[in-house]
């Protein structure tokens, strides 16, 4: 069998190859934004056209998005190039609502297992940190909203699979509008907040211990009471 000649491959090639390892690592998430192209070229000591010409590889794979003068997105490996269709589906039909949180408590439920399995110190201190901002949130009532979607991202991440990390992301960016609107219309009084951070401490607490089991127990728990949730908001609109 004659071997081939060894070809040297191109800088822009070397360049998405590395910058593709980096986001299905998960270092790079989908929504993130990838640095410059100036601070990509200074990174990699290569020249700026080579940095374009691999974000171009990249874009054309689906990976990322370039913007005019929004700079480059990841984008989620479940995402179409025209966007996040459960976006509009739940937009048009708020009961599909229900449909996604059906299968968030599948999915949740093995990533908070996976996560207590898997997650690093670095993980559980980022968990606590947003599980301690809940905490003080509810001195003065103020809303969780954000960071409580963070933390369920964070989850995912920690189970070092990157199919659940994309996946969650997809559906968190579908429900986004939904899941504002819930907030909003339904959790109103300090009770429904306590019960909320109650829920996610209980989460916390299972992965920091490695108790799989209980982790995903106290997910499947914390999504049953969102659920209800949904559905009473979206007797109110009908």
């Amino acid at each position: 069998m004659p071997f081939q000649p060894i070809k040297p491959k191109k800088v822009s090639v070397q360049i998405a190859e590395q910058i593709r390892t980096s986001i299905l690592a998960g270092e790079f998430t989908p929504g993130d934004k990838l640095p410059p192209e100036r601070d990509l070229a200074e990174m990699f000591g290569v020249s700026r056209p080579s940095v374009r010409e691999a974000l171009n590889m990249l874009a054309s794979s689906g990976l990322v998005m370039s913007y005019q003068g929004g700079g480059t997105v990841v984008l989620s490996l479940m995402e179409t190039t025209s966007g996040n269709p459960l976006t509009e589906l739940i937009r048009t039909q708020s009961a599909r609502a229900l449909d996604v949180i059906e299968v968030r408590k599948g999915l949740e439920s093995w990533t908070a297992f996976y996560a207590a399995q898997r997650a690093l110190p670095e993980d559980v201190r980022r968990m606590e940190e947003i599980v301690a901002t809940m905490e003080r949130n509810l001195d003065g009532m103020h809303s969780s909203e954000d960071i409580d979607a963070n933390l369920h991202i964070l989850i995912a991440k920690a189970t070092y699979n990157i199919v659940w990390l994309h996946l969650m992301q997809t559906i968190f960016d579908g429900m986004k509008e939904f899941q504002q609107s819930v907030w909003r219309a339904v959790y109103l009084t300090l009770e429904d907040h306590q019960a909320l951070y109650r829920h996610h401490l209980k989460i916390f607490e299972a992965i920091r211990d490695k108790n799989p089991e209980e982790a995903r127990r106290a997910m499947l728990e914390h999504l049953s009471f969102a659920e209800k949730r949904s559905e009473a908001y979206i007797t109110q609109l009908h």
